[in-house]
């Protein structure tokens, strides 16, 4: 969707998507607005509560399985284990996509590693095209007037034009691009702190070639997971910056991280949005 300044400030219903690595702020501005009454649509929450939720709590209860008091429980129906995800807490989904690597450390072997990636690929297409029945639902079931879609940082990575022309037909997408400072220093906390992360299999397979051939690993078994993400982290962020570009410039606009960093209520953020579309409209 592609707007002027004067049409956005006329736009009774705002719908908006946020689009970038995590760590740009995303969540913090939508969490913001939130409190300004808008509704939050957060795509990771809906795959893990909704696409995804009976594939986490079947890994679970697999791991469960294999503690006898636990089996002999859950098999007489004695507990009950369910998902506890919220928007500010997605651990449950991070730890079911999981990690690459060695099964004694807590690694998934690359065939399950793939199937789950897939899982989540499916899971976070059918998030995103469920953002038009979403932004109906805001307002007319729980009476909110504006919109926003705090997408997951994969999004550029699904390569599925259907999900963009649905996310450009019914939102103004935002693409929140990281200064060079803060490049570095999100790629220094994704090191420091390894997280499960969504790969293109293109992307991952070649990655995965040149860890190999780098460490003298013979099998995917063999990599320490931990150190596979920290790795490829940097890698993949630089990957997706061209598509992140792309994707603003066919359909929406871009923000930077220090413009976002400096919103601090509703008026903060339809200043900049509005500053956006006059500049590159």
């Amino acid at each position: 969707m592609k707007l002027s300044a004067e049409q956005f400030r006329k736009w009774d219903r705002k719908a908006i998507t946020l689009l970038g690595m995590s760590g740009v702020g995303k969540t913090r501005l939508a969490c913001t607005l939130r409190k300004e009454h808008w509704f939050h649509y957060s795509g990771d929450y809906r795959i893990g509560t909704h696409y995804l939720n009976e594939a986490i709590l079947d890994n679970v209860k697999q791991q469960a399985m294999q503690i006898p008091l636990l089996k002999k429980l859950l098999l007489s129906d004695s507990i009950h284990i369910d998902n506890n995800i919220s928007v500010d807490n997605l651990k449950a989904v991070s730890t079911f996509l999981g990690e690459l690597g060695d099964p004694e450390k807590g690694g998934l072997g690359l065939r399950e590693f793939k199937r789950r990636q897939t899982l989540h690929r499916n899971a976070e297409i059918a998030a995103m095209k469920d953002v038009p029945e979403f932004i109906e639902r805001s307002h007319d079931v729980y009476g909110y007037d504006h919109f926003i879609n705090d997408a997951g940082g994969s999004l550029c990575e699904l390569d599925d034009q259907s999900v963009l022309d649905t996310l450009s037909e019914h939102t103004l997408i935002i693409y929140i691009k990281a200064t060079e400072q803060d490049e570095v220093e999100l790629i220094k906390r994704a090191e420091e702190d390894p997280k499960p992360l969504y790969y293109r299999e293109e992307f991952l397979d070649e990655q995965l070639n040149t860890y190999l051939e780098e460490k003298d690993l013979g099998y995917a078994a063999m990599i320490e997971p931990d150190d596979f993400v920290c790795w490829v982290f940097s890698r993949l962020f630089y990957n997706r910056i061209p598509r992140y570009e792309n994707i603003a410039e066919e359909y929406g606009y871009t923000l930077s991280t220090n413009e976002i960093t400096k919103v601090n209520c509703e008026a903060d953020f339809l200043t900049i949005v509005e500053s956006a579309l006059e500049q590159q409209s």
